[in-house]
């Protein structure tokens, strides 16, 4: 798997050479001076706020918690998944872990990650059918619009089946590895009875449940504006409508993608192929891209940093005590 990751990866950067040889590296180059460096630091701080609120969003799941820690813990999910090559659940990993070793249980940080993960997912397909209906309003002729809904509620279905499956298909492998009766079964067990006692407890939460699923609904709908701040800056602006409906349709694209590290290529190809429709020329596709891959590095790398002191801090506070006891007589 970590081989064919490589491989797409080394694929996608050679789809973000090729369109930018194609359509012109001088002519993105303007673009991205267009949009200037002021127009790039307004992005990354929108794109903090937004940070924020997914990581608030996240801790309205796990009460009594400062909710600094889930903020924290978004900013190195989100730093493993668009900075690493790592696909989205290795970033999600990286987020779990940094709220764990910040004091929260192990088995809450799985839990609230697993059920965090699942309304954000429900937020993005209310975000992909609010693009969807823009994009049949604004474009009522369009071939596409039947192949898009159909694809939507496949989508859809699969969501609910991931509900389901946490809900009671961790109650069921419970049950069954308790049958087996080993030691190793029953450790399984033992660990699969607490994430589900967790997630249960979580699910209980309607309150919770329906202000995370709704924060991540404005962080969707919010992120599309640092793309519309980028064209004004530009001095290429279009509708907050249509870009709306341009950034739903490239993370559609991207879920699709999700096996491909930090989706390299495909969201270049989407940027091009969906902005053409309305009016985005490629090259200014090609710079919004690149604007927010800068974006994710200069933001993420710092993240990555903090994580990395996280876990040396964490390393060093079970290494001292071995060696303190192995220097006493």
């Amino acid at each position: 798997m970590r081989v064919v990751s490589v491989i797409a990866a080394l694929a996608g950067l050679a789809m973000i050479a090729a369109l930018i040889g194609h359509f012109g590296g001088e002519a993105v180059i303007r673009s991205l001076r267009a949009i200037g460096w002021t127009g790039f630091l307004v992005v990354c701080l929108v794109h903090l706020a937004v940070i924020a609120a997914e990581g608030a969003a996240w801790r309205i799941l796990v009460p009594g918690t400062p909710v600094w820690i889930f903020i924290l813990g978004r900013l190195i999910r989100d730093a493993g998944s668009e900075v690493l090559p790592f696909s989205q659940m290795g970033g999600c990993v990286l987020g779990a872990r940094s709220v764990a070793l910040a004091g929260v249980p192990g088995t809450i940080a799985a839990a609230s990650t697993m059920a965090d993960l699942t309304l954000e997912f429900f937020a993005k397909l209310a975000y992909m059918a609010i693009g969807l209906s823009l994009f049949v309003f604004l474009r009522p002729d369009t071939p596409v619009a039947l192949p898009i809904t159909i694809g939507l509620s496949a989508t859809g279905l699969f969501a609910v089946a991931f509900v389901v499956v946490q809900r009671h298909g961790l109650g069921l492998f419970d049950r069954f590895v308790r049958v087996l009766g080993r030691s190793w079964a029953e450790r399984t067990a033992a660990g699969a009875a607490a994430l589900y006692a967790a997630l249960a407890g979580i699910y209980k939460r309607r309150a919770g449940l329906v202000g995370g699923f709704a924060l991540h609904l404005t962080c969707w709908i919010a992120s599309a504006v640092e793309v519309w701040l980028a064209l004004h800056f530009a001095r290429a602006p279009l509708d907050f409508a249509t870009v709306v409906v341009i950034e739903s349709m490239l993370y559609a694209v991207r879920t699709a993608a999700f096996a491909i590290p930090n989706a390299v290529g495909v969201q270049e190809g989407a940027y091009v192929l969906i902005g053409a429709s309305f009016g985005l020329t490629p090259e200014m596709a090609l710079a919004i891209s690149l604007l927010k891959r800068a974006r994710d590095l200069v933001i993420g790398l710092p993240a990555l940093g903090v994580w990395q002191a996280f876990e040396g801090g964490h390393l060093w506070r079970r290494v001292t005590p071995l060696a303190d006891r192995r220097k006493s007589p």
